[in-house]
């Protein structure tokens, strides 16, 4: 096992890419979101949350689809709410 090649894959997929001015995602949420046909890069986090959400109400055996709202949500929340 090359630890150092899981390492450097793991911070591969957890660094945040710039989409827009209101969007960053990582590597592995872009993955996701490609998967399912999601576009993303004209949307703000509160846009792509509402529509991840339609898609969880309509179904929800996306369990991928799932944590990467919650990821998103809680990003948002963190970084774009005043407290």
């Amino acid at each position: 096992m090359d630890i150092d090649r899981i390492v450097s894959e793991t911070h591969k997929n957890m660094s945040m890419n710039k989409i827009n001015d209101r969007l960053y995602l990582s590597n592995n949420q872009i993955d996701i979101l490609n998967r399912y046909d999601i576009e993303y890069k004209s949307k703000t986090i509160e846009e792509l949350l509402f529509e991840l959400d339609e898609i969880l109400n309509d179904n929800n055996d996306y369990e991928d689809l799932e944590k990467l709202s919650l990821e998103l949500a809680e990003f948002n929340y963190y970084y774009n709410t005043k407290k």
